[in-house]
């Protein structure tokens, strides 16, 4: 299955984008999590308004659907700017990215996602355009050639990434502000789905509040898409009010666990403790028993299970912990394994 497909993957897939614009908090009061970076943002932003300069450039970092975008949104909202929006791998040449930066206006923000796949001689047209606020042409080629400069508006570039130790060092240097959204709790995790759910125009209980919350893997895009299909089941099977019972229901048909787990992050575990004795097992070995990509296991089903303490890691692999065990019912092993 390919991990955008997942219910509960926080990769964005085919429907969340317009799902994501009609919920995105608009201000800063409204961006629910994230205290200290919201605190820290309001001063640097304040600070910019009263210098009349345009907000230093911002680089978002942090694990999907922790809300970088929506922050971006955030912050271009609060300082009063226009939002252009792109992506690292949408910007295939150092052309692309001219035009781009020669269509700005004063104080706008751009926004590149996934700014750790910029192409290198994208990034090095970046560069001066971030530090100097120049562009650099080169005109003609060989010993003729000569350079250029074209002095752009004053902007601010907010950069995402889910992988910040891939950025280049000069990149990296080159913003002023660098924030890392961590996990969301699961009280705010609520207070997020009781903001959509009113938005949605859907009566929800505290109960199913909560329990919404808990298998919402601490990331909102997961929390806003769990709720999308508990109101349908509700709708269809129940009386239109979302209830902790219908809720329950439709997590039972959806597949989804108590804290969050699907069938492939159980088949994971499983297959550890049936086939390899609970561990430890190489990630090589573990990618091939259960048809799922190496980088897809490590990047994408670890991260969580090991927040769970489910999985550890050891010199020798991966193995399932006796929490783990315990989740999935199965009898704990012996105190015979070497990790």
């Amino acid at each position: 299955m390919p991990i955008s497909d997942r219910l509960i993957s926080p990769i964005e897939r085919q429907g969340d984008d317009n799902l994501d614009t009609s919920l995105r908090p608009k201000t800063l009061s409204e961006y629910v999590g994230q205290d200290r970076i919201k605190e820290n943002l309001a001063i640097a932003i304040g600070a910019a308004k009263k210098r009349d300069e345009p907000i230093e450039h911002v680089l978002l970092y942090g694990a999907p659907g922790l809300g970088k975008t929506t922050l971006a949104h955030v912050i271009a909202r609060e300082i009063g700017a226009d939002i252009r929006i792109t992506s690292g791998p949408a910007i295939e040449k150092s052309g692309d990215l001219a035009a781009i930066l020669t269509n700005l206006e004063k104080g706008d923000v751009l926004f590149i996602d996934e700014i750790h796949r910029l192409p290198k001689a994208v990034e090095e047209i970046l560069y001066p355009a971030m530090e100097d606020y120049a562009l650099d042409i080169i005109m003609g080629k060989g010993p003729s050639a000569r350079t250029l400069r074209l002095d752009l508006p004053k902007f601010t570039i907010i950069g995402a990434t889910t992988m910040a130790s891939l950025l280049s060092s000069p990149l990296r240097d080159r913003f002023g502000i660098t924030y890392h959204l961590n996990f969301y709790e699961n009280e705010d995790l609520a207070r997020i789905i009781a903001r959509s759910a009113g938005i949605l125009g859907v009566k929800i209980d505290d109960d199913a509040r909560q329990e919404i919350a808990v298998r919402s893997r601490r990331t909102p895009r997961i929390a806003n898409r769990l709720l999308k299909r508990v109101r349908d089941y509700c709708e269809v099977k129940g009386d239109g009010q979302i209830s902790l019972s219908d809720s329950l229901e439709a997590f039972k048909m959806l597949e989804v666990d108590s804290l969050g787990l699907d069938l492939i992050d159980r088949c994971i575990l499983e297959t550890i403790i049936t086939k390899f004795q609970g561990g430890p097992v190489g990630l090589n070995t573990l990618a091939a028993a259960t048809g799922e990509d190496m980088d897809t296991i490590e990047n994408i089903y670890e991260p969580y299970l090991m927040q769970l303490g489910f999985l550890d890691r050891s010199p020798r692999g991966r193995l399932v912990t006796a929490l783990g065990y315990r989740h999935l019912g199965q009898p704990e092993p012996g105190n015979n394994r070497l990790v």
